[in-house]
């Protein structure tokens, strides 16, 4: 009785802590459109400006397959924990195979967050569009883009923003 106890406030334990990692804050920004200055309806697909300004923020990891390193690296570390848990409280293989797979989903959801909650360095691009307005874009610091670059707006694969330097920039 005493090892069911134990069992159940481990698993508990950990749910608990696997849930509460999903609610951190970095004060990392979302890559993507951040801030606009015109209201031009959200779609800035294949705008064209010039960058008047470029700051450093943090930006939150992003994974668009949904399973990342933290994600499979926590699922087999709470799997093995939680196995080794659960045969050593309960002395059975059931106990083991029970415990495995709460630690495996436990520890997948924990490593998830942290790792979507981790950030990296990345740049606040300040657009002055074409058409008017300006629209400040969060993204990876590629090296791609400075201060008075000729840029085109686009969109990846997951429908991200990105300011990307302008290969046709307009003669004149």
């Amino acid at each position: 009785m005493r090892g069911k106890w134990f069992f159940r406030l481990v698993a508990s334990l950990a749910l608990a802590a696997g849930l509460a990692a999903c609610n951190g804050s970095s004060g990392a920004v979302q890559p993507g459109v951040v801030n606009t200055s015109a209201n031009s309806g959200g779609s800035y697909r294949g705008e064209t400006g010039r960058v008047v300004a470029i700051r450093e923020v943090p930006i939150r990891g992003t994974s668009g397959s949904g399973v990342s390193d933290g994600t499979l690296i926590g699922g087999g570390v709470g799997a093995a924990g939680g196995a080794a848990i659960g045969a050593a409280t309960t002395n059975s293989v059931g106990g083991a195979v029970v415990g495995g797979l709460l630690g495996a989903v436990g520890g997948a959801i924990a490593g998830t967050a942290i790792d979507r909650g981790s950030s990296r360095r990345g740049i606040e691009v300040t657009v002055q569009k074409d058409g008017g307005g300006q629209v400040k874009i969060a993204q990876p610091d590629d090296g791609d883009v400075q201060v008075g670059d000729r840029v085109r707006i686009v969109y990846d694969g997951n429908g991200v923003a990105k300011a990307v330097r302008d290969p046709n920039p307009p003669r004149g």
